[in-house]
C-alpha cells in the first residue's frame, strides 16, 4: 500500500531519539539508582546482605520469582501509576484489559531474561571484569535485543493495539525499520548503562535489580506504543 501524497515518513532513528528525549529524566533517574545500588553492594556490607537475601529468595523460588517479579514490575506498577496519575485514582475496564495482556507478557519476558542471564554467566563467566562484562553487554544489546526482545515486544504490543489483529506487514523489513528500529534506539538509551550495571553484579542478584529497572522500561515502552497508535490513527 502506498503512502498518502504529501505525508513524510519520520526517520526511524529520529522517532527513537524523540522517545529517548521524552524520557531522559526518568532514564537518568533509574540509571543513577542502579549505579547507587552497585556502589552499595560492593562498599556497604548491610546493603550487600539485603541483596544476598533477595538472591536466596530467587534461588528458592526459581523461575517463579523471575516471572512474578517481572509481571509486577512490568505490568502492575505501570498500570497503578496510570490509574493514580492519568486517571486520578479511577479504575476503568481498560485497565483490567491492559493487565490481561501485560501480566502474561512481562511474566514470560521475565522467564526468558532469567534463562538468558544464566546462559550469559555460563558463556562468559560471572566476574565483574571487562573481559566478562563487555561481551555480555554486546551480546545482550546488539544480538539478543535486535533479534528477539525488541521485535517480539513491538509485534505483540502492536498486535494488542490493533485489536489483536495481525497483518502481513508485521514480518517485513519495512515494518522492522519503521517500528522496531525506533524501539531499539529507545532501548539502548536506557538499557546499555543499566545492563552494564547488572552484569557487574553476581548472576543471582541480577534478576531482582532487573525488575527495578523494568518498571521504567515498561512505562517508557507503553508511552512509545500508545504514541505510535495515535500517530497511526492520525
Amino acid at each position: 500500500m502506498s503512502e498518502p501524497t504529501g505525508v513524510t515518513r519520520e526517520a526511524p532513528w529520529r522517532a527513537g531519539l524523540r522517545a529517548v528525549r521524552a524520557n531522559v529524566l526518568p532514564g537518568l533517574i533509574v540509571q543513577g539508582a542502579m549505579v547507587v545500588l552497585l556502589v552499595l553492594y560492593y562498599f556497604y556490607p548491610p546493603a550487600q546482605g539485603v541483596f544476598l537475601r533477595l538472591a536466596k529468595t530467587k534461588e528458592a523460588w526459581g523461575f517463579g520469582y523471575s516471572i512474578l517479579a517481572a509481571a509486577i514490575a512490568g505490568a502492575v506498577v505501570p498500570e497503578l501509576l496510570r490509574v493514580l496519575i492519568n486517571q486520578r485514582g479511577r479504575v476503568l475496564v481498560k485497565n483490567l484489559r491492559e493487565l490481561l495482556f501485560t501480566v502474561p507478557f512481562w511474566g514470560g519476558m521475565g522467564f526468558i531474561v532469567d534463562v538468558f542471564y544464566r546462559c550469559q554467566a555460563q558463556w562468559f563467566g560471572d566476574e565483574p571484569v571487562p573481559s566478562v562484562v563487555i561481551p555480555q553487554v554486546l551480546v545482550d544489546q546488539f544480538l539478543y535485543n535486535p533479534l528477539y526482545a525488541a521485535p517480539v515486544t513491538v509485534w505483540l504490543f502492536d498486535w494488542k493495539n490493533r485489536g489483536y489483529r495481525m497483518t502481513r506487514d508485521f514480518f517485513t523489513v519495512r515494518y522492522y525499520r519503521d517500528h522496531v528500529v525506533p524501539a531499539l534506539f529507545a532501548t539502548w538509551g536506557v538499557w546499555i548503562p543499566v545492563v552494564t550495571v547488572l552484569y557487574l553484579l553476581p548472576e543471582p542478584v541480577q534478576i531482582p535489580l532487573f525488575s527495578l529497572a523494568l518498571s521504567l522500561w515498561a512505562i517508557l515502552y507503553a508511552w512509545m506504543s500508545e504514541d505510535q497508535a495515535r500517530r497511526a490513527a492520525a
